[in-house]
């Protein structure tokens, strides 16, 4: 008994109040891993998806400011974890066109902070990079993105995330650290915050097919996205740390779907017609834009043996399900 608990796994993840933070928690604490979460401010943050998850209870919290080296350094001396999942920083490319500096700051000098923190400490901690797709920037025209495809980042948050990705190599590199990146395509749940248009556009089709009378505004339906399920791509995540050495990965499903495919759907599977209530609003343009996002995740099957269970399709269909089981538990009332 004392040896099981002695040799139980410890694991930090930065960032576990966002969506990917709390599925990985729910995924780690069934293998029986001892969970460590971090936030900016751990007494006053929502937790929301550990609630969500009912394993708010299961998880001890610690304050950590990634871009504040001494604040990372504490937590990592305090928790010596096994390893670590760096999933914080500012997560819309949308707002990072308005916070530019904060998003630079969040993720790449907290990327850094915390793999030099590992360094100085000196334990062997393996650590998790999120990267990201917006890294490869259009890939119009071009194949599907592997880990050999070129940086062309078009937003201040791919700018950050690339930054991140590279320093991340470095120490790899330069100090034998087992630190890696996962370059994920997009990947969504029922945990994402409506501030994202997959979330805004779930949302909407639902309440309308609850009677309101609302019209939904979205920018570029035209461009086209890779589509996963978030609880799927937080097991690749896992997965990379338990390889005997340290390598990039490209998670994605390798289906592309335009948002006008993924917005007939959701309002089908609510049960209504989309073209009834979709506005197309040139407001809501980005100063710049990807116009075609694919990736290609056979590197990820051949040496991980994972592979994406869920398309879009798939995806729409549980958010829609979720969203509209929701609204009936709740009887939520029609505000529009």
């Amino acid at each position: 008994m004392q040896e099981s608990i002695k040799n139980k796994k410890k694991a930090l993840i930065c960032g576990i109040s966002g969506q990917d933070g709390a599925y990985l928690a729910q995924l780690l604490l069934g293998k029986g891993y001892d969970v460590c979460g971090t936030s900016r401010d751990a007494q006053i943050a929502s937790f929301h998806g550990l609630a969500a998850l009912g394993i708010r209870d299961r998880v001890t919290l610690e304050s950590m400011a990634l871009n504040d080296f001494r604040s990372v350094l504490q937590v990592l001396v305090k928790t010596k974890p096994d390893e670590i999942y760096n999933l914080a920083g500012q997560s819309s490319v949308g707002l990072s066109f308005q916070q530019p500096v904060e998003t630079l700051e969040s993720i790449s000098i907290g990327a850094l902070n915390l793999l030099e923190a590992i360094r100085f400490i000196d334990l062997p901690i393996k650590c998790y990079n999120a990267g990201s797709s917006e890294c490869f920037g259009n890939l119009e025209g071009e194949a599907p993105a592997n880990e050999s495809t070129a940086f062309r980042p078009r937003s201040p948050y791919a700018v950050a995330k690339a930054t991140a990705f590279w320093v991340t190599a470095n120490y790899r590199e330069a100090y034998d650290i087992f630190a890696c990146s996962g370059i994920l395509f997009n990947h969504e749940s029922p945990l994402r915050p409506e501030r994202f248009v997959t979330k805004k556009i779930i949302s909407a089709a639902c309440r309308i097919s609850r009677g309101s009378s609302e019209k939904l505004h979205l920018g570029n339906m035209s461009i086209s996205r890779d589509w996963g399920w978030a609880p799927d791509y937080v097991t690749a995540m896992w997965l990379m740390l338990q390889q005997e050495q340290a390598d990039d990965f490209v998670i994605a499903t390798g289906e592309t779907h335009t948002l006008e495919e993924f917005v007939e759907h959701a309002f089908a599977c609510a049960g209504v017609s989309w073209r009834d209530h979709v506005i197309s609003d040139p407001s809501l343009l980005r100063p710049s834009e990807i116009n075609v996002s694919r990736g290609d995740s056979s590197k990820a099957l051949k040496q991980l043996g994972w592979k994406a269970k869920y398309k879009m399709h798939d995806v729409v269909k549980m958010m829609v399900d979720h969203e509209c089981k929701e609204f009936a538990t709740k009887n939520t009332p029609v505000t529009h």
